[in-house]
């Protein structure tokens, strides 16, 4: 059997290898501390659950769904005109998905033709370069740097790659790298993709984890970005629903509309019990949303400060279930600093280079284990690292 060529660019590569890696650890009896994959580790507040309880029970919903209920566009774009002062027309401006990944990974068919440019985030989530390559399309990385305060630089894209690009894909809080982006950066994101003609696809699923007071914004607050792009919100992050696989695509209604027509021609939709429990979660009491970002300030303060006190300055991020720390001082390969990390204390953690070689130099923390156990891994490192930076 002879596989696509375009199977050549979803080797698993380094994820694959701390798998691997972490599975010897655990069969020497080592309980790993796994801080890599960020899936929160917290339930859905009461009243969510009690939804899905509901909408599971009822029989109805064990038919083909419909693509995005009347009454959860009408939560979703209330959320929206809450919480960022945005209007979205719910029949429109709105569009179910099956979690923010499934639009993200199908909008590149919808956008680009073989050999057409995407500019992607170097470092960036894998499924905005995967995406791009599964359309045959062509990346052009936009580098995040610490000097640009991990924004990309536009000025630094030649004109003859932004004239040839079709879509720019964002990502603020981000992942990996736990940088925000402010009303300025985004109004020179939409001035340039006019002057390009670029489509704008914004993910901002962790605009609710956010500390000290916080708030992160919409890209579609900024004057005219609903003419250039979309944006992707999932309920994963905020509400604790990350295995409901519920998200949205909201903005530009061509390009929903063009979204959606890929979307039709392969799945159904969201299990209707699901849509239920969004609704819920989108017009229900939010005092369990900002619980849960606290649970998350309390858990960075417990890896940052810990770090520091053993000689490992890592900056503490504003937003975000992640943190992005430097390599200590005697490290050059992120690869090899975290599996001789999970070898020598039982932590895992990602290299930055797994999300793109500007991640070099970098490792990404997630913290989605318990306060006990990340007090448990300052403990290990402690034993067995001194950092001098």
């Amino acid at each position: 059997m002879k596989l696509a060529r375009r199977m050549d660019a979803l080797a698993p590569g380094i994820f694959a290898e701390l798998a691997r890696a972490k599975a010897k650890k655990e069969a020497t009896g080592i309980k790993v501390i796994d801080l890599s994959v960020g899936s929160p580790d917290l339930p859905p507040a009461r009243h969510i659950v009690e939804a899905l309880r509901k909408g599971v029970e009822n029989p109805r919903n064990y038919a083909y769904p419909i693509s995005g209920k009347r009454e959860l566009h009408q939560a979703l774009a209330g959320w929206y005109k809450q919480r960022f002062n945005v209007e979205l027309d719910p029949a429109t401006e709105v569009l179910t998905l099956m979690g923010s990944q499934d639009g993200l990974a199908h909008l590149a068919l919808a956008l680009i033709n073989p050999g057409d440019v995407a500019l992607v985030p170097d470092p960036g989530y894998p499924i905005y370069a995967a995406s791009i390559l599964l359309a045959e399309g062509e990346l052009y990385p936009m580098p995040l740097l610490a000097k640009n305060r991990f924004l990309p630089d536009l000025t630094e894209i030649p004109p003859s790659v932004a004239g040839r690009a079709r879509m720019m894909t964002l990502n603020y809080p981000n992942n990996p790298v736990a940088a925000c982006a402010d009303a300025d950066f985004f109004r020179e994101v939409v001035a340039f993709a006019k002057a390009y003609d670029i489509v704008v696809c914004h993910d901002v699923a962790y605009a609710e984890l956010a500390y000290d007071g916080y708030k992160p914004m919409s890209f579609l607050e900024v004057p005219g970005a609903k003419e250039v792009g979309i944006e992707f919100y999932s309920l994963s992050k905020t509400y604790n629903m990350a295995g409901c696989r519920i998200g949205f695509a909201v903005g530009n209604a061509d390009v929903l509309r063009a979204l959606e027509r890929i979307k039709s021609n392969i799945d159904y939709g969201v299990f209707a019990a699901v849509q239920e429990a969004g609704i819920a979660a989108l017009t229900g009491d939010q005092t369990c949303v900002r619980e849960t970002a606290a649970v998350y300030q309390r858990r960075r303060d417990i890896i940052v400060e810990g770090l520091a006190k053993l000689g490992w300055q890592v900056t503490k991020p504003q937003a975000s279930m992640f943190i992005w720390a430097p390599l200590p001082k005697g490290y050059r390969s992120s690869r090899d600093f975290c599996l001789e990390f999970l070898e020598a204390t039982g932590v895992l953690v990602v290299p930055g280079v797994a999300f793109g070689a500007q991640g070099e130099g970098y490792v990404r923390i997630a913290l989605v284990q318990k306060e006990a156990d990340l007090r448990e891994a300052i403990q290990r490192i402690a034993s067995l690292f001194r950092f001098n930076q």
